[in-house]
């Protein structure tokens, strides 16, 4: 039986279903950065303001208010969300550059925004989960001397096959084969406009939380990530040291208390953009230690094993629904890995 796009169960998915990606973009971001970094162009220890300017003065909370951080941001702070970002979307500064550039404000310019924000807390020492994979798709321009969108197009798409992905737009109305996105609020799984409140507009590209791709799609990139950066007709789009880079933890003991506490994520570790089960036996998993992936606002996720060589891809289309984070992602981990 196929699974349906309405809560009325009448219309059934499409093979060619297309969803909003949000947090699943984090995929590719990061394939790109670990692209970038393989290619000897950018280093997990480079400091963010070498590549982006705005980010060399930055300021940061402390117990007596606001300070200059005197301690650099790196690249490998942003990748594994410790770099003292945060996820609000008014924040001042991106308010200010739609309200004077609106449409037409592109990535470079909203990601340089969000410095006139201070950090929560000095890079390095917390995990917070944030607009930081938007900085390094800011990143990933500077270096490359392409768009976003540009480079994903060139360095993943193209060579992996991913031939129904592109980044969405604020607003989705009438696209063709997007599945209805709906939310669940107290007056149970009820339809929303079809938003991706995180494409601040309609130049920007978020690295976040900005593409819009379908369940095909998504199995390629995984299968060629599980089988250590080799696409199904032998295309190598990263070598297998910087795949097994996604699975070593970056979080300091506070950022691992940080994500069990903040995203209920106990067991795990998170590194370069990825989490990592660590300790499957704090969560009673029989998943072996090492699976990798993320997962989206809308209840997607994408989970990957090197060593058996397998992956998986979920997808639907339901904001704000818990259940599919805390029961029907591991519970699918467990089914497809499990001993």
């Amino acid at each position: 039986m196929k699974g349906t796009v309405d809560v009325n169960k009448t219309k059934q998915v499409q093979t060619d279903q297309r969803y909003l990606m949000f947090s699943m973009t984090k995929i590719q971001t990061m394939t790109s950065m670990m692209q970038l970094i393989e290619q000897g162009k950018i280093s997990l220890g480079d400091e963010v303001g070498r590549y982006l300017p705005a980010y060399q003065n930055l300021k940061v909370k402390d117990k007596d208010g606001v300070r200059d951080l005197k301690e650099p941001m790196k690249i490998w702070h942003l990748l594994s969300m410790q770099s003292g970002l945060d996820y609000v979307l008014t924040r001042p500064g991106i308010m200010r550059v739609l309200k004077e550039k609106g449409q037409k404000a592109t990535t470079r310019e909203i990601v340089d925004s969000f410095v006139e924000t201070p950090l929560e807390f000095v890079p390095g020492t917390h995990f917070l989960y944030s607009l930081s994979h938007d900085v390094a798709a800011a990143i990933i321009e500077v270096v490359s001397g392409m768009s976003f969108g540009e480079y994903l197009k060139k360095n993943i798409w193209e060579p992996v096959k991913m031939n129904d992905t592109f980044f969405a737009k604020p607003e989705n109305d009438g696209l063709e084969r997007l599945a209805q996105q709906y939310i669940a609020n107290e007056d149970g799984i009820v339809p929303m406009e079809q938003t991706c409140n995180y494409q601040f507009s309609e130049s920007y590209q978020s690295g976040g939380a900005g593409l819009i791709s379908c369940t095909e799609d998504y199995a390629r990139l995984a299968d060629t990530l599980a089988c250590g950066g080799v696409t199904a007709d032998e295309t190598r789009i990263l070598k297998a040291e910087s795949v097994e880079r996604f699975k070593k933890n970056l979080l300091c003991e506070a950022g691992i208390e940080d994500i069990a506490t903040t995203m209920g994520r106990k067991g795990y570790g998170y590194g370069c953009g990825m989490q990592i089960l660590m300790h499957p036996e704090l969560v009673g998993s029989t998943s072996p230690v090492g699976i990798f992936g993320w997962d989206g606002a809308a209840g997607a996720c994408i989970q990957m094993d090197t060593v058996s060589k397998t992956s998986f891809v979920y997808l639907m289309h339901v904001r704000n629904f818990g259940m599919a984070y805390d029961t029907i992602h591991p519970t699918l981990r467990d089914i497809i890995f499990g001993k």
